[in-house]
C-alpha cells in the first residue's frame, strides 16, 4: 500500500484579505455635537434679546409661530418630574454618549448620537445658567406649530428638535440592521414551498442551514 499523500489541498488556496473596519467617528460626533449645540445656543440668546414680553410672531404663512417660553419641564413641555431632576438625568446622558463615542464606527450613528449629544448639552446649559438658580433654571423655548401658546403643539427649541432627530435616526439604522460599529446585520429569511418535506430540505435543494446539499 503506497503511503504516499496526495497534494495538500489547501495549499494552492489563497485567503482573501479581510476588509478593514471602519475608522472611528469619534470625531464626527464631536463636530456635529458643536454646530447642532451653537445653532441652539446662539437661536435661544436671540430669542431672549427679541421676544422677551412680545407677542408672538407669526411666520411662514402661520405654520409656526415665535415666542418665549420659559419650561421647567422636559423636552416639549412634558412633566416627568423636578427640574433637578431633569438636570441629572441630562447629566447622565451626556457622559454616556460621550464614553460610547469611542466605540462608534457608523456614519449614520455618529451624526444621530451627536445631535442627541448637542441637545441634552443645550438643555442642560439652560438649567444650570438660567433662572431660578443651578440645576432649576428653565430651558428657553421659542418654536410653535401652528397655533401660539403650544396649543396644537407643545413649543420646543432647536435641543428639543436635535433629541427628536438624533434618536430617529438612531431608530432608524436599528431597523434597517445598521450597527454602531459600522457592521451591516444580515436579514434572515426562511422560505419553505408547500411540497416541502420534513427533512429540512428547502425548493431550492438546500437544507435548513442554508447550505447547498448533495445530489
Amino acid at each position: 500500500m503506497s503511503t504516499e499523500q496526495g497534494p495538500d489541498s489547501t495549499a494552492g488556496e489563497k485567503t482573501e484579505p479581510q476588509a478593514p473596519r471602519p475608522k472611528r467617528r469619534i470625531g464626527l460626533v464631536a463636530l456635529v455635537a458643536a454646530l447642532a449645540y451653537a445653532v441652539d445656543l446662539v437661536t435661544k440668546i436671540i430669542v431672549t434679546a427679541t421676544l422677551e414680553g412680545e407677542e408672538p410672531v407669526r411666520i411662514l404663512g402661520g405654520l409656526v409661530y415665535l415666542q418665549l417660553l420659559r419650561n421647567p419641564n422636559a423636552a416639549y413641555g412634558l412633566d416627568i418630574g423636578g427640574t433637578w431632576l431633569l438636570a441629572v438625568i441630562a447629566i447622565i446622558v451626556v457622559g454616556v454618549i460621550i464614553w460610547f463615542a469611542s466605540r462608534l464606527r457608523s456614519v449614520g450613528w455618529a451624526i444621530g448620537l451627536g445631535l442627541v449629544l448637542a441637545g441634552a448639552l443645550g438643555n442642560l446649559t439652560d438649567r444650570i445658567f438660567r433662572a431660578p438658580g443651578v440645576l432649576h433654571g428653565h430651558v428657553v423655548d421659542f418654536i410653535s406649530v401652528l397655533e401660539p401658546n403650544g396649543e396644537f403643539f407643545p413649543v420646543f427649541n432647536a435641543a428639543d428638535s436635535a433629541i427628536t432627530v438624533g434618536a430617529a435616526l438612531i431608530v432608524l439604522l436599528s431597523l434597517l440592521g445598521r450597527d454602531y460599529d459600522g457592521t451591516v446585520v444580515a436579514r434572515k429569511t426562511k422560505k419553505r414551498s408547500s411540497g416541502d418535506g420534513d427533512d429540512g430540505e428547502d425548493g431550492d435543494g438546500h437544507d435548513a442551514s442554508g447550505q447547498e446539499r448533495d445530489r
